[in-house]
């Protein structure tokens, strides 16, 4: 009976949240529904074992939740993440329309901005170019998806992610494990999915398929969709109803200065990791006052939100004069954060599954809860590497990260005014298929020659 209550609370959940009920209500009605069914106590399973799951995973993880949001706001509102849209649009232009598309939204996600603040400025550059070089219109989200939420997202060695950020407390790893093995899966990730849009590009023109349909709703009303923002919710760290808070510049800073930020994230994060971190003493941490943990199990949160802060610093400082009204943005920044967090924590509490929820980050925590110690174990006895596991881990979440239902996926179709039947395909095979590529080729080469 226990079994029959998890189903039907699964399927509840999924069932109303594609239909736009807030999963904060959801999640522990389907949980108590669960216990309902076991003949469990409700209350205790509501107030012990859903908040203590919830609980634990928000102490862990708010401080990048925040932080990651905070950042990508004020990149957004002093017109960093535009000025690094237009310089790859001046660089590479209509005639590589597709991989300037993919670059830009490498460039500023592994630099750490939120997906959803980088959505709301590809898609105009996307539609720009797309729309000069007549490239169906119908792919612009594969490449988006591409360069958003792929390799940056999973196998880049670094990247600020909070999927990269989960396994870390697990195996005692950092932002940069399994390096070597990161970046061939981002070879493979990238490579394959230039490959297939660009199969897709020269089909379409040979077709004599053009742009295709004028752009459907524009991205500001797609942004106040109360559904969007409820399964947006859901998938990444941003939300959307923030993004016309505060106040958006009227200029754009220089070049150097809206990139500086981004290597001040990806620096500072490799120099915490392998340098300061593992030099200094932390035996303190062993006691009872400060959780009675050790510093393999926070070395890696804390080196991104070191990172993170040092690039917020760095931000306002050499951009100062771009921010109309900075405590507006700061605040915006802020209260992005708090909806995703509460959002994927009651996830978490539930314990669904990725597969199910269409959430990466919450699938992984839920697993790891469940299965990281004996994880660890069979490692230990097979001589396999944590950064091994803690990479095969992550690259494994995103597979299943581009599901219909998954709110990123909603999200990123509902600024371009598409549909899953326009483009749906060509998101399976850029965000799914070459995931699960690069997987394999990781597994292969992990299991013959270790963690590299």
């Amino acid at each position: 009976m226990g079994l029959i209550g998890i189903l039907l609370g699964l399927a509840l959940l999924i069932w109303l949240a594609l239909r736009g009920w807030s999963v904060l209500l959801l999640a522990p009605a389907a949980a108590l529904l669960a216990a309902a069914f076991a003949l469990e106590p409700l209350l205790a399973n509501w107030t012990q074992t859903f908040m203590g799951s919830a609980a634990a995973f928000l102490a862990q993880f708010f401080p990048l939740f925040l932080l990651g949001a905070l950042f990508g706001k004020l990149m957004d509102d002093s017109g960093c993440v535009s000025a690094i849209a237009g310089f790859m649009t001046e660089r590479l232009g209509e005639r590589r329309a597709v991989l300037a598309v993919v670059l830009a939204g490498a460039l500023v996600t592994y630099g750490g901005v939120s997906l959803f603040v980088a959505f709301f400025v590809l898609v105009p550059m996307a539609q720009a170019l797309f729309r000069a070089a007549s490239i169906p219109r119908r792919l612009m989200p594969a490449a988006i998806t591409l360069g958003t939420s792929t390799f940056t997202m999973s196998a880049l060695p670094g990247t600020p992610a909070i999927q990269n950020a989960i396994p870390m407390p697990f195996f005692g790893t950092t932002p940069f494990a399994a390096p070597g093995l990161g970046i061939v899966a981002s070879a493979i990730m990238l490579g394959f999915g230039l490959w297939w849009l660009g199969r897709a590009e020269r089909t379409a023109r040979r077709a004599g398929e053009g742009y295709g349909a004028p752009d459907g709703a524009s991205v500001d009303t797609a942004a106040d969709d109360p559904v969007v923002r409820e399964l947006a919710t859901t998938a990444r760290e941003f939300d959307p109803a923030e993004i016309h808070r505060g106040q958006h510049g009227d200029t754009k800073p220089p070049t150097a200065r809206a990139f500086l930020p981004l290597v001040v994230v990806v620096s500072v994060n490799l120099l915490m990791s392998l340098v300061l971190l593992p030099r200094l003493d932390f035996s303190f941490l062993a006691e009872e006052r400060w959780g009675s943990t050790s510093l393999s199990a926070v070395a890696g949160v804390w080196a991104v939100v070191a990172a993170l802060a040092s690039a917020i610093a760095t931000l306002i400082a050499i951009n100062y004069r771009y921010f109309p009204a900075l405590r507006a943005s700061m605040d915006a920044g802020a209260n992005a954060s708090v909806l995703p967090a509460v959002t994927i924590a009651s996830l978490v509490g539930f314990g669904a599954v990725a597969a199910l929820t269409g959430s990466a980050s919450g699938g992984l925590t839920i697993a790891l809860d469940a299965l990281g110690n004996a994880y660890m174990e069979l490692a230990a006895g097979k001589d396999i590497e944590p950064a091994l596991m803690h990479r095969v881990a992550v690259i494994g979440s995103g597979t299943l990260d581009s599901l219909p239902h998954n709110g990123a996926v909603v999200t990123l179709l509902a600024l371009c005014g598409l549909t899953h039947r326009e483009s749906y395909f060509d998101i399976v095979m850029v965000g799914i298929v070459g995931a699960i590529i690069a997987l394999v080729a990781v597994i292969a080469l992990g299991s013959a020659v270790g963690s590299f």
